[in-house]
């Protein structure tokens, strides 16, 4: 007879919680991958009212009972309009950066978000960072600026547009962090709904004619997204923070992997170790906010 003891019982969670984490981030980088072989044909605002259609169909059966007057009792409306801004911003700068530049690159410039939600977080969020989080700062930084190679060659428009994707991106999380206590399902509808309607606004002046197999393709855009999102928030109810949100670097290998599969790019050298500071300076920022118990913002791809 088999006993279950509460240490293995434990390990098994952790181990789950991994395995989840890394599932979701697998298909956060399949979905941006197939987003940027689209956004070759479809303008953003398309595939933004496309996905974003897709995603609330499945939404809304759960908007009912305590789910719907979840709606009704959300913290700082204002703060909450402000942030699903943010995020249509951001993830319409992410695709639109995706139709000029490759995966790993784009990816590359978002990982910083959480770097700059440090060096705003001072004005933003009244919180005090230290001297050994803003050495950790300015090497994320320099991460950026090793990744972005500026010369004339290589300083172009998209890597701007990438850049201030990241930036709302951080700007989306300090946001997060306001409307602390607000339901998963009332965050991720109030984004949908902001992407919609920046869809639905834009993407009829840029129309193109869709197939059924693009349209199936567009729409499972928004139901890969959702996917990845119940992984990993089931990812961190199952284990410790501190021990799954690194594995969302992961994301970087998917991007290179995926990139070079789906559309032969190589990543430069320079974005690789701009890559690699990135990450090594948002794990410390991570784990050092992780120890003194502040609220933590996860890295979720668009």
């Amino acid at each position: 007879m088999t006993t279950h003891t509460p240490g293995r019982s434990g390990r098994d969670h952790v181990m789950a919680g991994i395995g989840l984490m890394l599932t979701g981030i697998f298909f956060f980088a399949l979905n941006d991958a197939l987003g940027k072989w689209l956004v070759a044909t479809y303008s953003v605002g398309q595939l933004l009212l496309i996905r974003s259609v897709a995603a609330l169909v499945i939404l809304v059966p759960f908007m009912r009972g305590d789910n719907l007057r979840a709606f009704r009792r959300m913290p700082r409306p204002g703060i909450q309009l402000l942030r699903a801004a943010f995020a249509t911003f951001e993830v319409g700068c992410f695709y639109l950066a995706l139709a000029y530049m490759p995966l790993a690159d784009v990816m590359t410039f978002y990982l910083a978000g959480p770097i700059y939600v440090t060096a705003l977080s001072p004005w933003l969020l009244g919180e005090r960072v230290g001297w050994r989080q803003w050495l950790a700062v300015v090497a994320g930084f320099a991460g950026v600026m090793i990744a972005l190679n500026p010369s004339a060659g290589s300083f172009t428009p998209a890597a701007l547009v990438a850049i201030a994707g990241s930036l709302s991106f951080s700007l989306l999380m300090i946001c997060t962090r306001l409307v602390r206590g607000t339901s998963d399902l009332v965050l991720v509808t109030t984004q949908t709904a902001g992407a919609l309607v920046f869809g639905a606004v834009t993407a009829p002046f840029t129309w193109v004619a869709l197939d059924m197999r693009d349209a199936l393709l567009l729409a499972l855009l928004g139901a890969t997204a959702l996917f990845a999102h119940v992984c990993v928030n089931r990812s961190l109810k199952l284990a410790p923070a501190s021990v799954v949100v690194p594995y969302q670097y992961s994301t970087i290998f998917w991007a290179v992997i995926l990139g070079f599969i789906f559309f032969g790019d190589i990543p430069r050298l320079s974005v690789l170790v701009g890559a690699a500071i990135i990450i090594a300076a948002g794990i410390y920022i991570f784990l050092h906010e992780r120890k003194t118990s502040k609220d933590l913002a996860l890295i979720e791809p668009p």
